[in-house]
């Protein structure tokens, strides 16, 4: 139960649920969205999410002497029963709300954890860093899941839904386009085409929108992503032909977000000229805040190793022996250790000016409203 607002903003039908405000709050990994983060935002109407990925490193690093198996299947078991606890927390603390999770597409065990989380009470699966072409295939036990792939074009949309039209009988129950001009995290853009506008959620929404209307004759929801910080930008979306957006970033400065204290208060602390791109080992630049592990891998210096878990498809620390292993930079930050870790964040990073409640947040992306009867 919340209290809902007078506000011109529609609702977000994701599948068989609908959200009463368009505001999906983006999947932050390593354990930077949890069950807290997501339950609180569907609480407040929007739609929450929990991020997949890495959650097994904490339990596997505080199990170092159990010799059972490999590293890399311990920790996939580990990411499983932690993504299900996850997912049933932040049930338990939200029953009606809308609740799903994101993944990566990128990551060596997709497959299996789709298949192993099939059966938990999730409302849809957002999809990215690679084209999910089989994921109604991994979750065909469970229909009601709605699947939401990133996509970073029309042409990918269309790949995507040829093999799903044809394959699985079905379309996507939305997608997703974010902008790498301004998107937190990795980017779904080579360095030399961030700063593209044929790559812009601008560019990029309108033809998805068309697409969907003109080619497919259907109706499938356009989120945009990548930049969005205020009512204005929300407004500025919805104009485009968007049926709802999602920020990351926006969320990462709420009391309820999962991650440490300390992560949380670098992000209120950073300023604008603080937010750059940075290289990954998968291949593709991601954008980050400067912090003193920033300025090592910038300057080429040699960085800790750290026992790789094999979580990726594509990983040039684990192949070329070259970068830092992301996974464990991302997981030292979301503990507290920001002098150490690779702290992800969007283009907007330094314009929080304080830790706030995800309902304060969510009343004011909604706008200046009168509340009404509680739902």
């Amino acid at each position: 139960m919340f209290t809902t607002l007078s506000t011109s903003l529609p609702p977000l039908t994701l599948g068989a649920k609908t959200a009463h405000y368009p505001i999906i709050q983006g999947g932050m990994g390593v354990r930077i969205s949890g069950a807290n983060l997501a339950a609180a935002v569907a609480n407040a109407g929007g739609v929450g999410v929990i991020s997949s990925v890495g959650l097994g490193l904490r339990i596997l690093e505080a199990n170092t002497d159990d010799a059972r198996g490999s590293w890399s299947d311990r920790y996939f078991e580990a990411t499983k029963q932690a993504l299900i606890a996850e997912i049933q927390t932040a049930r338990a603390l939200s029953p009606q709300g809308v609740i799903g999770i994101n993944t990566m597409v990128a990551d060596r065990h997709h497959d299996a954890l789709m298949q192993a989380i099939a059966d938990q009470p999730i409302d849809f699966i957002i999809a990215g860093a690679g084209l999910p072409l089989s994921l109604p295939r991994l979750v065909q036990p469970s229909p009601h899941i709605a699947l939401i792939p990133i996509v970073a074009s029309v042409r990918a949309a269309r790949v995507l839904c040829r093999k799903w039209s044809q394959q699985y009988q079905r379309l996507p129950d939305g997608f997703i386009v974010e902008s790498p001009g301004a998107a937190g995290g990795h980017l779904g853009a080579k360095l030399a085409e961030v700063d593209d506008v044929a790559h812009s959620v601008e560019a990029v929404v309108p033809q998805l929108v068309n697409y969907i209307r003109d080619e497919l004759q259907a109706e499938i929801p356009v989120i945009a992503a990548g930049g969005i910080w205020d009512r204005a930008d929300i407004d500025r979306m919805l104009a485009l032909g968007a049926s709802g957006v999602q920020l990351g970033t926006r969320f990462i400065t709420t009391e309820e977000c999962d991650a440490d204290d300390r992560y949380k208060t670098y992000h209120l602390q950073a300023r604008a000229e603080d937010v750059m791109l940075v290289p990954s080992p998968v291949g593709l630049p991601g954008r980050a805040i400067r912090n003193p592990f920033i300025e090592k891998v910038m300057a080429g210096e040699s960085l800790p190793k750290t026992r790789c878990v094999n979580c990726l498809v594509r990983c040039k620390y684990r192949d070329q022996k070259e970068t830092y292993c992301i996974l464990h930079a991302l997981n030292r930050a979301a503990n507290g250790d920001v002098e150490n870790g690779l702290i992800f964040a969007g283009s907007n990073a330094g314009k929080s000016d304080r830790l706030r409640s995800v309902a304060d947040l969510m009343q004011e992306l909604v706008g200046d409203a009168t509340p009404q009867a509680a739902v």
